[in-house]
């Protein structure tokens, strides 16, 4: 049976507009595009794409770039199917780049989320007791004050490693995307006259200069000891807090995020400006003192262990961040002469909380020529994947194995394309970004928005212990502008085991609460969704 997938919250009146068909016919097709008045704007043929690894479904694309008109409810028809509605605007995306960072307010740790300001979702502030947490028998004999911050996933427990990549995309997004400095989220420290996205930044990076230890390393993480049931909101959530041991990933983010941060604040507070670089520069020298303290990989009760045993790609990107901010020429050193400076570190996807060396190279490539070059070849090759892609997904893993939290690699890919436009202008990569996006929106084998509240048909049921609306009516779905984590094909969940398995790469999803590793929520998620929503907003001024 035909079906057709569009991006459900529409397409820019300037930007590529187009669908996937799903069909069985081998030949070119007839479509045609109506508005909500039934009225036909626009007809075509549509070009045969054969079989789509990633689905194993026979395919067609659909253009309908040529159509100048605007307005909501258009859909598209071919083969006897209709597709979901969609808009066609100027200006479409301000709403999901809003809601993808307001998302932020309601994972805060230790502050009362005020109802006025997100009704239906306020609550008791969650886990006072963190002003004084005890280190885990294996991280010390002392007590630390780690309040604050953002709960990192569908758990309670906050990381380091996971909230400095988030840290650094978003101050990325505020430094190089427009409209950021002014735009409002509704959060308790609106119209103090710092930027609401800073203000809400501020509130992670807060935390993570807590979890700096007396001698310069950082604690990797920090969470109950065993874990909670769902659902369990945070201010009723009983079990024990502990602080785990330190790490160089953990310290080499600090050094990384708090750098940058101290360039991007000194513009609004000198003094927390000094006070970040000077964690910087502590970090970096304590992280180079002890190259090797490596996050277990066995400490996954009570939360998991973001472990990472090769930590040269944090080196380089904390080195980049420390060069950019001083100037100094011992941080320019270290950039020069890590591997990975003359590296190729665009790889099936471009970066995560594991692999930050893109973010140092996206970073340097706005000020140094060997960057920028490396950056557009990368970006060149996610466009040449897309272009293949019979959904325009500019991700394509060995073997269609597509892994947890496709959704932002997806998205991160699309950030290197958006960072090629802003340095060459031209505008394969700005409609390489916007049409990437279609896929995040609805167009996708499962027709389906992953991004709670936008689009026809989208995720709701992610997994987390407080959103649980699913297991208990008296608690909400996620806010809107939630990202889903999105089909995996390592399904290590039960409900993904035994209702997914066999299936091909993008059927590896399924909205349900249980489901942790396709659908869960997390901070750094959210950061790809907001920076490459900012992207699209700026795309429609």
């Amino acid at each position: 049976m035909a079906n057709i997938a569009v991006n459900q919250v529409g397409y820019l009146l300037s930007g590529p507009k187009r669908a996937t068909l799903v069909t069985d016919a081998d030949a070119a097709l007839s479509w045609q595009l109506t508005d909500d008045g039934n009225r036909i704007v626009a007809t075509g043929t549509t070009v045969p794409r054969g079989i789509d690894a990633s689905s194993g479904q026979n395919t067609h694309t659909i253009d309908f770039g040529t159509c100048e008109q605007t307005g909501a409810g258009f859909t598209v028809t071919a083969d006897g199917a209709t597709s979901r509605p969609f808009a066609i605007a100027g200006d479409l995306y301000g709403r999901l780049r809003a809601d993808a960072l307001k998302f932020y307010y309601c994972q805060r740790s230790g502050i009362e989320i005020r109802e006025d300001l997100r009704p239906g979702y306020g609550r008791p502030a969650g886990h006072p007791g963190d002003s004084d947490v005890p280190c885990a028998p294996d991280a010390g004999d002392y007590r630390l004050d780690v309040r604050g911050g953002w709960y990192d996933a569908g758990d309670q427990g906050k990381y380091v490693v996971n909230g400095g990549i988030t840290v650094w995309q978003l101050l990325h997004a505020f430094e190089h995307r427009r409209g950021l400095d002014t735009l409002v989220l509704d959060i308790p420290e609106s119209g103090d006259g710092t930027p609401d996205l800073l203000d809400e930044v501020r509130w992670e990076l807060d935390f993570l200069l807590r979890m700096q230890a007396p001698g310069g390393l950082v604690h990797h993480k920090m969470h109950d000891r065993e874990w909670t049931p769902l659902p369990t909101l945070p201010h009723l959530d009983k079990q024990p807090r502990e602080l785990r041991p330190v790490s160089t990933a953990a310290t080499l983010n600090l050094a990384a995020v708090a750098a940058q941060g101290a360039r991007i604040f000194s513009r609004y507070d000198v003094s927390y400006a000094e006070r970040l670089l000077a964690a910087a520069r502590t970090a970096y020298a304590a992280a180079g003192a002890n190259p090797i303290r490596y996050a277990p990989v066995e400490d996954t009760v009570g939360g998991g262990p973001y472990n990472d045993d090769d930590v040269s790609d944090e080196f380089y990107w904390a080195a980049a961040e420390l060069f950019l901010t001083t100037g100094e020429q011992q941080y320019a050193d270290a950039v020069l002469t890590s591997p990975l400076h003359t590296a190729d570190v665009f790889g099936p996807y471009a970066f995560d909380w594991a692999a930050t060396a893109a973010a140092g190279r996206l970073a340097l490539a706005y000020t140094d020529e060997r960057a920028r070059a490396s950056v557009i070849a990368g970006a060149d090759r996610y466009l040449a994947v897309q272009r293949a892609h019979p959904y325009a997904v500019a991700y394509a893993p060995p073997g269609d194995r597509w892994e947890w939290g496709s959704s932002s690699m997806v998205l991160n890919n699309l950030v290197v394309l958006g960072v090629a436009y802003d340095l060459t202008g031209e505008d394969r990569y700005r409609d390489g970004v916007l049409e990437g996006l279609d896929y995040i929106l609805g167009r996708n084998a499962l027709n389906l928005s992953f991004v709670t509240g936008h689009g026809t048909d989208y995720a709701k049921n992610q997994h987390s212990r407080w959103y649980a609306h699913q297991l208990d009516p008296a608690l909400p779905h996620p806010p809107d502008g939630t990202l889903a984590g999105g089909p995996n094909s390592g399904l290590q969940d039960e409900v993904a085991q035994a209702r997914l398995a066999g299936r091909p790469a993008q059927f590896c999803y399924i909205d349900d609460i249980n489901s942790w590793s396709t659908n869960e929520l997390a901070i750094n998620w959210n950061a790809a969704l907001a920076w490459v929503a900012g992207f699209a907003a700026d795309c429609g001024r």
